[in-house]
């Protein structure tokens, strides 16, 4: 990994944006029938929720506001691991794979926003 690529890493506003990136393209690339498309539409939604809610906390204009954004962000990585699990890949392996990376991203991000939490109470 270069030093780019481990800046970023840790820059959350940018960390959570590629999420929602990745989700898009992932979504694009899955087959078309009717449950992915609305499942795929959720997933579209929560995981750019993720990182605009965090948006929103950095901007947040009380420590309650702050801690409620942060929750919400939280929420909204477990409502995007959930919709991942949901979608049909079609068993195609390299969607599988795409999925699998997606839901660890997922979970990391509920890890890091449950920090957040734990230090900001």
């Amino acid at each position: 990994m270069d030093k780019i690529q481990k800046s970023k890493k840790y820059d959350l506003e940018e960390r959570t944006f590629e999420f929602a990136q990745r989700c898009r393209s992932f979504v694009k690339k899955l087959p078309r029938t009717l449950c992915n498309r609305e499942d795929g539409s959720q997933l579209v939604r929560a995981s750019g929720s993720v990182g605009a809610n965090y948006i929103e906390a950095n901007e947040a204009i009380s420590k309650k506001d702050f801690s409620h954004r942060i929750k919400i962000s939280r929420k909204e990585a477990k409502e995007s691991s959930f919709w991942l699990r949901l979608v049909d890949t079609g068993a195609i392996q390299l969607l599988e794979e795409e999925r699998k990376e997606l839901t660890e991203e997922a979970v990391e991000l509920m890890k890091i926003f449950s920090s957040i939490m734990r230090k900001s109470e």
